[in-house]
């Protein structure tokens, strides 16, 4: 009968995005524990620098280390002899890694304003809010029915968790939309001839990062005086 087959499992393609939602969840556990550890090694050449000074070096770090991904991945896959398979294959990888990297700093951020975010929602709307820059704030402020500066302060921090899922699913259909349109773009251009792919990576990641560090000032606006009861891990720790 036709309508066994509605029985079973929704196949992953029948959920349009979904795959990309999937990455995002995966690279927020991963990179979550990691927090602490990211902000020691931006504070590894002064261990006595304020927040403030060690918001930049997070900065300079993502930008750095988005951008390098990026040109990397977009020079191996325009190598002579690599198939336009492995090459978008690289990419999809990449992806992955981007993710990771823009989920380890939103939540970096997060933790030096003394946001705690230990809750995988509060999680999910930091990193999907300062990824998604101007259009992440205006849908935070909408639904939870807020207004005012730093939405990551005074929202995130505060709201029930119902209301952060409420959230998260109008988050997540604008995610879809937006990253995995820059993504497809990223990857037609990371396959050009050899030298303007890495060139075309790299530059689109440095974009998508800068975006996401402008956001995330404006989430969380001033950095602290002091360190908000923040232990992080000091240099040479045998954890690092």
């Amino acid at each position: 009968m036709a309508t066994e087959a509605l029985d079973g499992p929704v196949p992953e393609a029948a959920v349009p995005g979904q795959r990309i939602l999937d990455l995002l969840d995966k690279a927020i556990a991963l990179q979550s524990p990691l927090v602490r550890k990211n902000i020691a090694r931006a504070r590894q050449r002064n261990p006595e620098a304020t927040p403030a000074e060690a918001i930049r070096s997070l900065e300079r770090m993502y930008v750095s280390a988005l951008t390098g991904t990026g040109a990397a991945v977009g020079g191996a896959a325009a190598a002579p002899g690599v198939g336009t398979g492995v090459a978008l294959a690289l990419s999809a990888g990449e992806a992955l890694s981007s993710l990771e990297l823009s989920a380890l700093f939103a939540l970096s951020l997060a933790e030096v304003h003394g946001v705690r975010v230990d809750e995988i929602e509060r999680r999910r709307t930091i990193v999907m809010g300062i990824m998604l820059g101007g259009s992440g704030s205006a849908t935070i402020s909408k639904v939870a029915e807020r207004t005012g500066q730093h939405w990551g302060r005074q929202i995130v921090a505060k709201v029930p968790t119902e209301t952060l899922r409420q959230i998260n699913k109008v988050l997540g259909r604008h995610f879809i939309t937006k990253y995995g349109t820059k993504q497809g773009i990223i990857v037609l251009g990371r396959i050009a001839p050899f030298g303007i792919g890495a060139v075309i990576g790299g530059g689109a990641n440095a974009a998508l990062a800068t975006l996401a560090v402008r956001a995330g000032r404006r989430a969380f606006g001033p950095a602290p005086a002091e360190w908000p009861g923040l232990t992080a891990p000091t240099p040479g720790d045998p954890d690092d």
